[in-house]
């Protein structure tokens, strides 16, 4: 499919470049047979009593580190994951910058933690050797940064480290955040709850591939990025049981969507299997959704995977208004921005 069908002008000011006052306290755009304009917090009434809302449950990590160089210039790493055993010493793959000046063998400083550069792939990321006083990890908790998406056009503050991460993280390993849990608060939990909606979890660590724009002409000519993910027993067991009571299976975010997909069972429709190990799944309109039945999302970047999983969901024609009128009544964009509630798609029009 053409990549210009998902292009649209995103004002820059429209771009959430620090969260909301309060979690919950953005807007939500209902697309269902007509757009509504609601709230997050009516999401606990919009999502079917019963319902089974899954989560990504993956904690961004400190990611980010700026030091230098022996010669004294900067230098800039983005840690993407772990290739051993955790401890004292331990062997990354990450992206650096700038890329010509990092050099084979070359030693890093990042205010007592030494990274050693001790290979390059064939796709340009590095190989790092870290070493650490105690343990990488607790240095990482003291140097490293979080790692905010650039189009927030900042520098990391405090306030991030709390907001760029779910209140249900909990699994290291993603170098961004599944931006519509950013939503979800305790409270809104405990009302889903109260309506009897069941709530299972996921895991698909978020890489730095979720930003990446689409440069081919169609998309089938885009190399999708990898990502890690985890679905157990106990989400195969929760599916199971929403089918068995004719429940819905809710999405929260486009992450949920791909880990749901990617282990959906081609001997059982609308089941999924334990599956633990990477995905490079790519939806796009014409996709069959095998499991997920309703989705909870954030505004998306122009040609974006994110944006053609999205109109794959709710239709492109109805996913193209409904952005047209986030634009108009001014929702906010991207990771700390507003959110889309896509009701079940037997009810698009």
């Amino acid at each position: 499919m053409r990549t210009a069908l998902f292009d649209y002008d995103l004002p820059a000011e429209l771009i959430a470049r620090v969260p909301p006052a309060e979690r919950d306290g953005g807007r939500l755009l209902v697309l269902a047979r007509t757009l509504e304009h609601r709230q997050i917090p009516d999401l606990a009434l919009l999502v079917p009593r019963g319902a089974l809302v899954v989560l990504n449950d993956t904690r961004v990590f400190r990611a980010r580190l700026l030091g230098r160089r022996p010669g004294g210039g900067a230098a800039e790493l983005l840690l993407l994951r772990r290739l051993g055993e955790a401890g004292p010493v331990e062997r990354w793959l990450a992206l650096g910058k700038p890329a010509r000046r990092l050099k084979l063998g070359m030693r890093l400083g990042f205010d007592g933690l030494d990274v050693e550069i001790a290979g390059k792939t064939p796709g340009g990321e590095l190989e790092l050797v870290l070493r650490a006083p105690v343990s990488v990890e607790a240095s990482l908790e003291q140097v490293g940064r979080v790692p905010i998406p650039p189009y927030m056009d900042r520098e990391d503050e405090a306030l991030d480290a709390d907001r760029y991460q779910t209140v249900f993280a909990a699994r290291t390993g993603s170098v961004a955040a599944p931006t519509a849990g950013l939503h979800l608060t305790d409270a809104l939990l405990s009302r889903l709850g109260a309506r009897d909606v069941e709530v299972a979890r996921a895991t698909l660590h978020v890489g730095p591939g979720t930003f990446k724009p689409v440069s081919a002409d169609d998309l089938d000519q885009h190399e999708m990025h990898s990502e890690q993910l985890e679905v157990d027993a106990s989400l195969v067991a929760a599916v199971r049981r929403a089918r068995e009571r004719s429940a819905p299976v809710v999405a929260i975010g486009t992450t949920v969507v791909r880990a749901l997909e990617s282990a959906s069972d081609p001997e059982r429709p609308g089941h999924v299997r334990e599956l633990v190990g990477e995905t490079r799944l790519l939806i796009q309109p014409g996709y069959r959704f095998r499991v997920v039945d309703a989705l909870l999302t954030n505004f998306h970047l122009p040609k974006s995977t994110l944006l053609a999983l999205v109109a794959a969901f709710a239709g492109l024609e109805a996913t193209q208004r409904a952005y047209q009128a986030a634009i108009s009544q001014r929702y906010r964009f991207l990771s700390y921005g507003d959110a889309m509630w896509i009701q079940s798609r037997a009810e698009q029009p």
